[in-house]
């Protein structure tokens, strides 16, 4: 049976239900393209598809998914706890049509107490704690953990330099300077002192603060008695220091030390999530989420696929508070709990402080889809005004925008940014380090070419059918006629002549608002000054220049520090480190003689012949 002639809906699901036991597990609906449609679990296999093997009963979404069900695959599980967490990790995987989708799965920082030092390091930090240390969080943006560190700072002058810098500090800097650090590095402050200002630290981090304020203000009183006033004045700016940082919490609520509170607003098909962070009885930020899901996803299917796709990666508080309770919670309770290696509550609390907290979330959800909604609409106004400009045959959902940047020809890159109905797709934003050895130092149009065939070619080998959603409606070029002239060259030579591009030059003066835009075959036109076409085409630029610049940056800057011994294979920062202290610098080790590597402490005799290596044989 051929793909245009394979059959399709309930009677495929019957065919298949013959094949199915009552084991739990977790199934996937296929479409003729063996593409996912949806992921489901279930208790019991056969029982759960046979609720498909019908188009009545179901929502217009599920009848749809049934109708286009080609094929089906299974995978059993010993427990339906499994199933559970299967199901999640392939929706993620997979992200199908049908399912509710977390489009924004981002970790969360952490404030971190270093352990493995005599004098510990406070500093951020973000993805998995493998590093030995005590752990604060998590907080709801980098933004929050600065502005706290920033404070805590001032309070404990704690150190956050790295233990290099340290170890290798002969004079206090600047933080010390300016009342932030006690200078540990260079003795200012015994172990055992600073080793309580860390215990201070860590309880101020855990919810005690009244007793931290309490200490610091009668080392004041007492240093104010004494006549320290210098010290006492230092102390003061402490205790205020404090005081802003529980300020700038906003809400702290007194019954609930640690909790996320979640609340889900729904609103003309469209869904806002707000998890607002309580850790140590302090709100530690917030942060919305904007899950894709169907108009007739009700609140509790959302839920549920929201809690096991956000802490699929992230270790669940003792307490999770819900706006809107979920069909299979105590599944969902087991699998934190199973998680987070400790009990975790769900609960949908209706009175009382939890009851604020969610209302508050809620709150908050609604307010930003409100926004959101907003957005969009200007936005599909702009996009709707780009195809009219343009004479594009309708709004284009995916608009690419490419820029190069580099210094006379060191450290090229090229940058690709991507907007949409949605605005800028982050996710979705490139970079290209330039390849080509032979390209003149400077040549644009080189690298630009270099840049869209590596694009398009990937594109091409991944989607050749283009029946995914990453093909792009248009591309914007920074340049005039030659640049156009030169990408439909490019593009000819790969056999994607169908995507609309315009060349977007400064205009005669230069200036923002004079811009003139380029098509193949057509003279060049320009938009009225005040157009709202015009600004967004501009902002659109301005966005992949500046993404182009910070990727030249960053490359540039990595080239900066970059260290010959990097490039060795098993020399790791503490062999770096000796090396470094041995000799003095990476060149003196690239001399140096096979034994006078083997006399560095740490390095073993087969770590000194394989540097030796490394260096002779390059050389």
């Amino acid at each position: 049976m051929t793909e245009t002639t394979k059959q399709t809906g309930p009677a495929v699901i019957k065919r298949f239900l013959r094949t199915l036991d009552g084991s739990p597990g977790v199934y996937r609906m296929l479409d003729g393209e063996n593409r996912v449609l949806y992921v489901g679990k279930a208790r019991s296999l056969k029982n759960r598809v046979a609720n498909y093997t019908r188009l009545q009963g179901h929502s217009g979404r599920i009848r749809r998914m049934i109708s286009e069900t080609a094929s089906m695959m299974v995978l059993t599980t010993a427990t339906e706890l499994e199933a559970l967490l299967l199901e999640q990790n392939l929706i993620k995987q997979l992200k199908p049509r049908y399912n509710v989708l977390l489009r924004d799965d981002k970790s969360f920082p952490n404030i971190m107490v270093t352990k493995s030092h005599d004098f510990p390091q406070i500093k951020k930090h973000r993805g998995r704690r493998s590093e030995k240390g005590e752990y604060f969080g998590p907080f709801a943006s980098a933004g929050a953990v600065n502005r706290v560190l920033n404070q805590l700072q001032r309070v404990f002058l704690l150190r956050n330099c790295s233990d290099s810098d340290f170890e290798s500090r002969t004079r206090p800097c600047l933080n010390y300077q300016i009342k932030r650090c006690s200078a540990p590095c260079v003795g200012h402050i015994s172990a055992p002192d600073y080793a309580g200002a860390v215990r201070d630290a860590e309880r101020f981090l855990r919810g005690e603060t009244t007793a931290i304020q309490e200490k610091l203000a009668d080392e004041m009183s007492r240093a104010s008695a004494e006549m320290e006033f210098e010290r006492a004045a230092a102390l003061r700016d402490r205790i205020k220091a404090l005081t802003n940082v529980q300020s700038v919490q906003g809400v702290n609520p007194q019954g609930v030390p640690e909790a996320d509170v979640i609340g889900l607003h729904i609103e003309g098909g469209q869904a806002c999530i707000q998890v607002f962070f309580i850790r140590a009885n302090q709100n530690w930020g917030n942060s919305d989420f904007y899950p894709r899901m169907a108009e007739d996803n009700s609140p509790a299917e959302v839920m549920e696929a929201f809690l096991g796709q956000f802490y699929d990666n992230k270790e669940p508080p003792r307490m999770v508070l819900l706006s809107h309770g979920i069909e299979e919670g105590d599944l969902m309770t087991q699998a934190l709990s199973d998680r987070a290696g400790r009990r975790v509550q769900l609960l949908v609390p209706q009175r009382g402080e939890k009851h604020e907290l969610v209302q508050g979330a809620l709150r908050n959800a609604r307010e930003s889809l409100g926004r959101k909604m907003s957005e969009s609409a200007t936005q599909a106004r702009l996009l709707n005004g780009v195809a009219e400009a343009f004479d594009l045959p309708a709004p284009p959902a995916r608009i690419e925008v490419y820029d190069n940047s580099h210094i006379q020809g060191s450290h090229a890159v090229g940058a690709m940014i991507v907007s949409g109905p949605e605005g800028f797709e982050k996710s979705q934003y490139r970079k290209f380090n330039i390849k080509d050895a032979d390209l003149t130092p400077g040549d644009d149009f080189g690298m630009m070419k270099e840049v869209l065939t590596r694009r398009f070619k990937r594109l091409l080998k991944e989607d050749p059918e283009r029946k995914s959603d990453l093909w792009p409606d248009l591309l914007l070029i920074d340049g005039g006629a030659g640049q156009v002239s030169a990408v439909r060259g490019i593009m000819r030579d790969l056999g994607v002549e169908d995507v609309a591009m315009v060349g977007v030059a400064k205009g005669v003066d230069r200036d923002h608002g004079k811009e003139e835009f380029y098509r193949t075959g057509q003279r060049p036109f320009a938009l009225r000054r005040n157009d709202p076409v015009l600004y967004f085409v501009q902002r659109l630029r301005d966005e992949a220049h500046r993404f182009a610049i910070g990727t030249h940056r960053a490359k540039r800057a990595k080239a900066f520090v970059a260290n010959p011994l990097d490039e060795v294979a098993g020399v790791g920062a503490t062999r770096k480190r000796a090396l470094l202290a041995h000799f003095g610098s990476a060149k003196a080790v690239a001399r140096a003689g096979l034994a006078d590597l083997k006399a560095v402490d740490g390095i073993s005799d087969a770590m000194a012949e394989a540097i030796h290596a490394h260096f002779h044989e390059r050389g």
